[in-house]
């Protein structure tokens, strides 16, 4: 699978332990790989534990605490899933108030599996057409979304994938969508 050129482009990974382990991991490494630089932002400090199957995964670094964390220093923002990692995260009001300050900037956010609580939570899903993980749509469609079953669906800013055998199309979508804008603002 080919990305486009991200080089010079800054995505933001919000997280914290519990992620899904792929759904961090593949989507850092896609991105990374197309040029992009990635930061992992939590609210916890050292590191944080990933969930790999039915037991905890590996550990990754954080880069930079959650409340340092300003939309301006992004281009993007990457919410991985598992159910753990946005349960915890949905009552943050700092991480929510990240989440809203890139949907009302315009800038991508993208959530995988269990994410979409979070743009929930963030008041994001309404009239907007997403996709989850089969055990929260109707936590989704409750919310107000369209919710259609395929492995990513794009509404405006908003990008949506079901689990981990979404992540090549889920990466693909967050790629093309920060080139796009990144074109944009050169034009």
């Amino acid at each position: 699978m080919s990305l486009p050129d991200l080089s010079g482009r800054n995505i933001c990974i919000l997280a914290t332990h519990g992620f899904e382990e792929s759904e961090l991991l593949q989507p850092r490494d896609d991105l990374k790989g197309a040029g992009a630089n990635v930061t992992i932002v939590s609210p916890e400090s050292g590191e944080i534990k990933g969930w790999k199957g039915d037991d905890w995964g590996q550990s990754v670094s954080v880069d930079a605490p959650l409340s340092g964390a300003r939309v301006e220093q992004y281009d993007a923002l990457v919410l991985p899933g598992g159910q753990i990692n946005p349960d915890l995260l949905r009552v943050e009001d700092e991480a929510l108030a990240l989440i809203k300050a890139f949907a009302d900037a315009g800038k991508p956010v993208a959530a995988v599996c269990h994410a979409p609580w979070l743009l929930i939570e963030a008041g994001l899903v309404e009239g907007k057409t997403l996709t989850c993980y089969k055990s929260i749509v109707t936590d989704l469609k409750n919310a107000g979304a369209n919710y259609v079953d395929q492995e990513v669906a794009v509404d405006g800013n908003l990008i949506t994938s079901r689990c981990p055998d979404d992540l090549p199309a889920f990466g693909k979508a967050i790629a093309e969508m920060v080139s796009e804008k990144a074109s944009a603002e050169m034009a």
